[in-house]
């Protein structure tokens, strides 16, 4: 796969309708081989492929410096903080954001099935075998942004009172540069390029099995 032609737009929407439930990459795969781009297009395609291949591993060492860097030990609604602007930011992925609906409805149900059934999502209307509009995500009955926005609110409001928006500015930001060089300097292995191929193949047949 050519991830020079992949573009930034492209790379963040597969990285929504991927699947982030896979386990993170071992820690001696994420630390195994370091090296320096040739070029430009070298460092940019493997950018791309590392955010894509060890997205889970970034996303887990991201919420580790955010959580440590604000010293939750000392301030333990940090804590609660960053749980919950971990999940505002998984509710962004499809794969997630359906998982998580459809197990609290499945666990609501097993108490009180008349509410159960007010927690499904709206059904979309059908023309000639095909949705007649772009498929919305949500969650126990609601869209996926009210989730979204509702968590990111409260996240907010909690890291102000616990710790100071700066320190999570700066731990937020310590944690992306982090990211970056890794992304920047890890050599793609060849497990690498073949789960992008893979990927590239589901996406592919994904296209044609919706004409």
């Amino acid at each position: 796969m050519d991830w020079t032609n992949v573009t930034t737009g492209d790379l963040i929407e597969a990285l929504r309708e991927v699947d982030w439930s896979s386990p993170p990459r071992p820690i001696a795969e994420f630390f195994s081989r370091f090296t320096i781009p040739r070029s430009y297009s070298k460092w940019n395609s493997r950018l791309k492929c590392n955010l894509y291949y060890y997205r889970t591993n970034y996303f887990i060492m991201i919420v580790f410096i955010l959580v440590s860097g604000v010293g939750f030990i000392r301030k333990p609604l940090s804590i609660v903080a960053a749980i919950l602007t971990a999940l505002s930011i998984a509710f962004l992925n499809d794969s997630f954001a359906g998982t998580v609906g459809e197990k609290v409805t499945r666990t609501v149900r097993q108490f009180s099935p008349h509410l159960a059934a007010k927690m499904r999502p709206p059904l979309m209307p059908v023309i000639r075998g095909r949705p007649s509009s772009k498929r919305t995500v949500h969650i126990c009955g609601r869209p996926r942004w009210v989730f979204v926005l509702l968590f990111s609110a409260v996240s907010f409001i909690l890291w102000f009172v616990s710790c100071g928006l700066l320190s999570v500015l700066w731990a937020f930001a310590i944690g992306l540069l982090v990211t970056l060089i890794h992304a920047s300097f890890r050599t793609p292995n060849l497990k690498a390029r073949l789960n992008t191929f893979r990927e590239e193949f589901r996406a592919v047949w994904r296209n044609y099995s919706d004409l």
